[in-house]
């Protein structure tokens, strides 16, 4: 299964560091548009068996980034985040980490549930 970082809603500086963190890391970055924040993050990576939805999403951007990773596991998640930290950039706030039950999820269900977790932390 191919390493895969979907990205949502991030700025200029921190998507060039994401894409050079991925490319020292072996792994492809895919940038997801807003229109398919509706859809389920199985098809948004790429994974067989996932079609997509016939419904766009109409509500608003996220207000704050977040990256999903699909087809790594915590080592190679924490390679990449230390990588990341090298380029300087600031953090993105909102991460997660494909897995059985998410998959399903659309990003915008995922990005509920990481948005909730985080406001418990701050």
């Amino acid at each position: 299964m191919a390493q895969i970082i979907l990205t949502f809603g991030l700025k200029k500086e921190k998507l060039r560091a994401v894409r050079s963190a991925a490319l020292k890391n072996r792994m492809q970055v895919k940038e997801i548009s807003r229109i398919n924040y509706g859809q389920k993050l199985g098809f948004l990576a790429g994974i067989q068996g996932f079609r997509k939805e016939k419904t766009n999403y109409n509500g608003p951007d996220f207000p704050l980034e977040m990256m999903v990773f699909s087809g790594t596991d915590s080592t190679q998640m924490d390679a990449f985040l230390a990588g990341y930290k090298q380029t300087g950039a600031a953090s993105i706030p909102l991460k997660a980490i494909l897995t059985p039950h998410n998959i399903f999820w659309t990003a915008e269900a995922l990005y509920q549930e990481l948005f909730k977790e985080h406001l418990r932390f701050i």
